[in-house]
C-alpha cells in the first residue's frame, strides 16, 4: 500500500506540480516540498519551474504572489483558509483614505498585503529589502509604509526617515516578548540572539541581529556561533537544524506559532492535488497594477 508521501509525489509527477512551502510550515510538509523559502522567493522559484501547477504551503497572500507572478500557472492552496491577520489588517479602501490625506506620499507596501491592496502601492518591498526600498525613495516629500508599524519602526531606524505607518501587526510576532529573550540569554549564554524585523522593538534591541527568514538561514550558515536564539515563529527552528545539524536553535518562545501556517497538513496536499483545488487566481486587471509594485522592487539593484 502507498504511503502518503508516495500518492503526493505520483500525484506531482502526473499534474506536472511544484510543491512550495514557507518556513513556517510544518516540519512534514517542508520535507514533502521542492522548495522552502520565504514567501516571495518561493513565486519567483515556482514562476522560473516549467511545472503547471503550483501547490503552494503558505497562506492566502502568499498564493495570490505567486499566481502575479505565473499566471500561466494553476496555483492551488491545501487550505484555502490559510489567511494572513497582518495582511488583513489594511482593506484597499483604508489605504485609499490614507493616501487622499498624504497625497504628495510615495507608498510603500509590505508583500505580507491582499494582491486588491498592492494596485494601490508604488512599490513593494520584503524584510529583506524593506530599508533599501525606502532608501531608493530620495525624492518623495512623505513615504507610506503599509501595513506593519514595527517593520516601519525598524526600517525608520534604519533608515533615518519618518515615515506614516498603519497601526498593524503580526499576532505572532508581538507574542515575543523582552523577557523571553532575556531569559533564553540567560539560559543560553553563547548564543547568538536573532530577532525578525516583524518583532517588537523592545526585542529587536535586545537582538543580536535583526533579519528575515531567508536571512537568518544565511547568516546562521555562515556563523561561527554554535547557538543561536530564534525571535520568529517556531516552524523556522526546524529548517534551520535540518540544515545545521553541528548547531544548536532555541525559540526565544514556544507562544510564537502562526495557527494559519500550521493548517497544511500532509493529507490537504494530498486532496488538493488529487481535486486540483482549491485554486487562487488573481483577476488579469488586478494581477497587471499589484505587478507593478512587485516589479519596482525588483528592479532596484
Amino acid at each position: 500500500m502507498q504511503s502518503l508521501n508516495e500518492k503526493i509525489q505520483k500525484l506531482k509527477k502526473d499534474r506536472h506540480a511544484v510543491i512550495v512551502a514557507h518556513n513556517y510550515q510544518m516540519p512534514e510538509v517542508q520535507d514533502i516540498a521542492d522548495y522552502r523559502a520565504d514567501s516571495l522567493e518561493l513565486s519567483r522559484i515556482a514562476a522560473k519551474t516549467d511545472a503547471k501547477v503550483i501547490v503552494f504551503c503558505g497562506v492566502h497572500f502568499m498564493a495570490e504572489t505567486a499566481s502575479i507572478l505565473s499566471p500561466d500557472k494553476t496555483v492551488i492552496m491545501p487550505d484555502k483558509n490559510a489567511g494572513c491577520p497582518m495582511a488583513n489588517m489594511i482593506t484597499v479602501e483604508d489605504l485609499r483614505e490614507l493616501k487622499s490625506r498624504h497625497p504628495k506620499a510615495a507608498v510603500v507596501g509590505y508583500v505580507n498585503t491582499s494582491a486588491e491592496v498592492k494596485t494601490e502601492v508604488d512599490i513593494c518591498c520584503t524584510s529583506t529589502n524593506a530599508a533599501k526600498v525606502v532608501s531608493s525613495l530620495k525624492d518623495a516629500e512623505e513615504i507610506i509604509f503599509i501595513p506593519d508599524k514595527y517593520l516601519a519602526d525598524f526600517v525608520s531606524k534604519k533608515t533615518g526617515r519618518m515615515l506614516i505607518s498603519w497601526d498593524g501587526y503580526c499576532p505572532t510576532h508581538v507574542k515575543i516578548l523582552p523577557e523571553d529573550i532575556i531569559r533564553s540569554v540567560r539560559l543560553h549564554p553563547k548564543a547568538k540572539v536573532i530577532a525578525h524585523p516583524e518583532c517588537r522593538p523592545e526585542v529587536i534591541a535586545l537582538a543580536d541581529e535583526a533579519l528575515s527568514t531567508g536571512k537568518t538561514c544565511e547568516y546562521v550558515k555562515k556563523s561561527e556561533a554554535k547557538e543561536f536564539v530564534i525571535a520568529t515563529e517556531v516552524g523556522l527552528v526546524y529548517r534551520l537544524q535540518k540544515d545545521n545539524p553541528e548547531k544548536k536553535f532555541y525559540p526565544a518562545s514556544e507562544l510564537a506559532v502562526c495557527p494559519n501556517m500550521k493548517r497544511t497538513t500532509l493529507e490537504k496536499v494530498l486532496w488538493s492535488l488529487e481535486e486540483m483545488k482549491d485554486e487562487v487566481r488573481v483577476p488579469d486587471e488586478i494581477r497587471k497594477k499589484a505587478k507593478k509594485a512587485i516589479d519596482a522592487m525588483l528592479a532596484i539593484p
